[in-house]
């Protein structure tokens, strides 16, 4: 069987760590509530995504559920994820500065092997399953 490639692997885990945190914060009905205008729609389609606080260009935090929120396609990309007002409900949501804490989390560097993101992907998986 041949290697996936680590761009492959990667384009599964944004799916499924996707896929995660719009049904996390899903209601019963599969409905989520974006997390800057609060604006109400099904997880799947409708255009909610996976908004980050932080860019996913921080692989430290690209797959961290706490830097990660259901965002409406217009908040996560018309208005580059509201930042200020993700900071706002990050720090309201924890009782405390996290946003300052992720922006210093940001500056570490990793390196994730092709293993490490394939867990990952078993790990969110099974979070799925489990909701």
């Amino acid at each position: 069987m041949k290697k996936p490639k680590r761009k492959t692997i990667i384009k599964k885990l944004d799916a499924i760590f996707s896929e995660y945190i719009r049904r996390k914060h899903a209601d019963e009905n599969g409905m989520v509530k974006c997390y800057t205008c609060n604006k109400k729609a099904y997880w799947k389609g409708e255009g909610m995504q996976n908004g980050h606080f932080i860019s996913r260009k921080s692989r430290i935090l690209r797959w961290d559920e706490r830097n990660c929120r259901s965002q409406c396609y217009s908040c996560n990309c018309h208005f580059y994820g509201r930042q200020f007002l993700f900071a706002l409900n990050l720090n309201k949501e924890y009782g405390y500065n996290i946003a300052e804490e992720l922006l210093i989390e940001s500056k570490k560097i990793i390196k994730q092997s092709d293993l490490d993101l394939l867990l990952l992907i078993d790990k969110y998986k099974q979070k799925i399953n489990s909701l």
